[in-house]
């Protein structure tokens, strides 16, 4: 199962709260407070956010985060990158030295394919997208026919 971890979840919900709100700036308790999110754990993703360039903090009384740049150019792929590293589905995919069947392996082109095809959708994502109300798609009907072929 690929799957991200909690604190990349956690990230695109603050991110999403302080996008509705983009023109003023949210400090860590009140991010906590409206995500219900622990403080803690708010407080560790804001950092980290700000130093891979997606927020922008102030300091002091009136301080708190604010986006980095507009919603429409942070992608879903820039918070995971922050978050958790280079967007790779296998060894391979960034890099052939931690793998001991490289040199053997007709496939390792296959996985590049794959996770470029990946990488490229979660950057078609952005954070502006991310704040749009949800449509469920619409209910597509296929023939019973094509289901036994």
């Amino acid at each position: 199962m690929l799957k991200l971890s909690k604190l990349t979840d956690y990230a695109t919900v603050v991110l999403s709260v302080i996008a509705k709100d983009q023109h003023r700036l949210h400090d860590a308790l009140e991010l906590a407070e409206v995500t219900g999110i622990a403080l803690p754990t708010v407080s560790k993703i804001l950092k980290i956010l700000a130093k891979a360039g997606l927020l922008s903090s102030m300091r002091g009384a009136k301080g708190g985060y604010a986006l980095a740049r507009e919603p429409e150019k942070i992608t879903v792929a820039m918070v995971i990158g922050a978050l958790e590293g280079p967007i790779a589905l296998t060894e391979c995919s960034v890099s052939h030295k931690g793998c001991d069947q490289a040199s053997g392996c007709r496939i390792q082109g296959n996985w590049h394919l794959i996770n470029q095809k990946i990488a490229h959708a979660l950057e078609s994502v952005t954070l502006a997208d991310m704040i749009l109300p949800f449509k469920q798609p619409a209910e597509v009907s296929i023939p019973l026919s094509r289901l036994f072929r």
